[in-house]
């Protein structure tokens, strides 16, 4: 009989030690200040969004030795399998689609984007399969798309199913998206700090020093991961770069002109097809880019890929300058086709591969004029990578740290950001570029403002400035004025009835002095959720109180009041 007694009570403090924990973590990971325990959980996620890009790599490189990526050499010839790779793809890619839900469809990063600034960050599980083999079959079959756009999908989405799985607070959920949107950048270019950039730059778009923390060990462990399978590989440290002199400047400069032209250009014309081909069935869409693909992919197969092959073009010992203009021609058609027909991919290899042959051509071209520009084609290639990047995707820093990891050359820095500069004015001044996601999302239709207010208030959890000290009684008439007595300014619910939560306050009558009594319904909120509803529930009417629940409306931990929030606004601490 004690010993079950004892074993009772033992399982008792059990489960209350760990609620108290779990409720004291919710307490810490509601704040929105840095915490060892949002560093901890980000490192947990991190390594699970990294072996999901390892997975989908392997499987690449798996792909890529069937049909060999890098070594296509197609002469022209239809009846060579490998040419029509594309058509096939866009096939492969349709059943996938067509097998999938119509809810699930969206993918790639300006969808990720909008689920970031609108709904915490949270990502449909079900759609990680259609992104994961889409993109496996789009890069398989040589279309012209990057390997960031489903990093950045599969990233997100492992992150934001886990902290849905551990329940955590919406405001972390969002820290955790980007974290693993972090993990897998490093762990598909094992570029961490670019990744970190990327992320705050593109993602993010803002300075937090509670998120830098958790979103750096990510990328730390996504490219810990990626070194530890693929080994410390710089993609790009084959190119030669040598430090180029200060009266070279000049010339740099007017290069950074022709690139903003050019980063302009092309994103007028990917939005362009994007928008034309928006309504279109899916299946014509598809076939189409397959279409383009195949039949550039017959006459310059180097335009093919994610851009690796136009870049050993442009960087090759004894480039013709009539081959890269032809090339560029035809990778940027390759690339408008693809994603503006909406083959899923990213952007950047191929805006690395269109940047790596403007800027060769910009050197073939300097060097006619100015033969001592000759030796430094490899500079003039990595600063069209970085101005393409920087410009198309309204991400000049995360372009250049990206360039400066993958070259392993400092050398860059210098020159990349006096050309990125005069792009950047050209593209953005100029010709009212703006960032290609949040264009695509227009176009989608999909949302991605949020008023300051809002977004302030997003950054807390509710835990965070909920009062704990209330009473809750069953609804009782006769008590009810001696409870609110006893309760000693503490805020009383009571209980109706019909278990409706109601607010029980003293109302002062103005004809006679006299109080009375009065009860209001009160709406209820998770305890998961953020300062943001609280205000959406309480700011119409400017007044009143919401009470927060942990599992269930029944378990009540607490109140909020139009009064505190106002006083939290501010306070400027929201």
């Amino acid at each position: 009989m004690q010993l079950t007694i004892n074993k009772v009570a033992i399982q008792h403090a059990i489960v209350t030690a760990k609620k108290y924990l779990t409720n004291e973590l919710r307490d810490h990971l509601s704040q929105a200040r840095i915490s060892a325990q949002l560093c901890i959980l980000a490192l947990l996620f991190a390594i699970f969004a990294s072996c999901v890009i390892l997975l989908f790599r392997l499987l690449l490189v798996w792909a890529n030795h069937y049909t060999q990526i890098q070594a296509l050499d197609f002469t022209g010839n239809v009846a060579d399998w490998r040419a029509l790779l594309p058509l096939l793809g866009a096939i492969l890619i349709w059943i996938v689609a067509k097998l999938g839900s119509k809810r699930y469809k969206r993918m790639g990063i300006a969808y990720v984007l909008h689920r970031v600034k609108l709904h915490y960050g949270k990502i449909p599980l079900q759609s990680a399969a259609g992104q994961f083999f889409q993109a496996l079959f789009a890069l398989g079959t040589n279309f012209s798309v990057g390997r960031e756009g489903p990093a950045i999908h599969l990233g997100a989405v492992s992150a934001s199913f886990l902290a849905e799985k551990f329940n955590l607070p919406d405001n972390s959920v969002r820290i955790m998206c980007a974290s693993g949107i972090a993990a897998g950048i490093a762990a598909t270019f094992n570029a961490p700090l670019a990744a970190v950039i990327f992320v705050l730059e593109v993602i993010v778009r803002e300075y937090k020093i509670h998120y830098f923390f958790p979103i750096m060990l990510s990328a730390i462990c996504g490219a810990v991961s990626s070194q530890l399978v693929f080994g410390n590989v710089h993609e790009f440290d084959r190119i030669q770069v040598i430090h180029i002199p200060l009266d070279h400047y000049p010339i740099l400069a007017i290069g950074g002109v022709v690139l903003g032209c050019a980063a302009a250009l092309f994103n007028y014309s990917l939005l362009k097809v994007t928008a034309t081909g928006q309504n279109w069935p899916l299946i014509y869409r598809l076939l189409l880019a397959g279409s383009v693909t195949t039949l550039i992919g017959l006459v310059l197969p180097q335009a093919l890929g994610t851009g690796d092959l136009a870049i050993g073009e442009a960087i090759s010992q004894h480039p013709s300058l009539l081959l890269l203009i032809a090339l560029l021609f035809a990778k940027t058609i390759a690339t408008i086709a693809a994603i503006g027909l909406g083959i899923p991919g990213g952007l950047i290899g191929p805006l690395y591969g269109i940047g790596a042959l403007l800027g060769a051509i910009l050197a073939l071209i300097s060097a006619i004029l100015f033969p001592s520009i000759a030796p430094y084609v490899g500079l003039y290639t990595v600063i069209g990578m970085t101005a393409m990047m920087g410009v198309c995707l309204s991400a000049p820093l995360a372009a250049l740290v990206a360039l400066l990891e993958m070259t392993n050359d400092a050398s860059i820095i210098l020159p990349a950001m006096f050309v990125t500069i005069p792009a950047f004015l050209i593209a953005y001044q100029g010709f009212k570029t703006d960032s290609i996601f949040f264009k695509q999302l227009e176009i989608m239709g999909l949302g991605y403002k949020v008023a300051p207010v809002n977004l302030a208030l997003q950054k807390k959890g509710v835990r965070a400035l909920m009062d704990k000290r209330f009473v809750i009684v069953n609804n009782n008439d006769e008590l009810l004025l001696e409870v609110l007595k006893r309760a000693e300014g503490r805020p009383v619910l009571v209980r109706n009835a019909d278990g409706i939560i109601e607010m029980l306050s003293l109302e002062m009558q103005s004809y006679d002095d006299s109080t009375t009594l009065s009860r209001h319904p009160m709406q209820g909120l998770s305890d998961s959720t953020t300062l943001n509803e609280v205000y959406s529930l309480l700011s119409p009417k400017r007044c009143g109180e919401v009470f927060i629940y942990q599992d269930t409306p029944d378990n009540v931990v607490g109140v909020i009041s139009w009064s505190n929030l106002q006083q939290e606004i501010r306070s400027g601490q929201a």
